[in-house]
């Protein structure tokens, strides 16, 4: 979701899951798109990094961005805060900062991932 820094950092990841999507974060010069829809099963999920979201997390500003991109599903990060939430009839999941690393927002951040399973038209987080 961002904020990779290096393409070693790109290759790594590479070596977990051969199928990686990455958007640009807020603090890197790295070539990757602003954001990414993909379609997994019938679901469109749109990738943000987030910073571009104001004010950040917000609601109708997120409801606004997944008309945009037309998804079912917005991931998006930026706060480093796992939240995940259903609004408008649409989810909305930032998967917080898996090293913890703290943000304007908070300083104590507890390190998060999300593992979303998507089976025919149901999805878990």
């Amino acid at each position: 979701m961002g904020n990779l820094f290096t393409k070693e950092s790109y290759d790594c990841l590479r070596t977990l899951a051969g199928d990686i999507h990455v958007v640009r974060g807020d603090s890197e010069n790295l070539n990757y798109p602003e954001e990414n829809v993909v379609t997994v099963g019938q679901f469109r999920i749109g990738l943000i990094h987030g910073y571009q979201i104001i004010p950040w997390g917000d609601a109708a500003s997120l409801e606004l961005l997944q008309r945009q991109l037309d998804v079912d599903i917005d991931l998006l990060g930026h706060t480093h805060r796992f939240e995940a939430f259903e609004y408008g009839k649409k989810f909305y999941i930032n998967p917080g900062s898996a090293t913890g690393a703290c943000s304007a927002l908070e300083r104590n951040i507890n390190p998060s991932f999300v593992l979303m399973d998507i089976q025919a038209s149901t999805i878990v987080t």
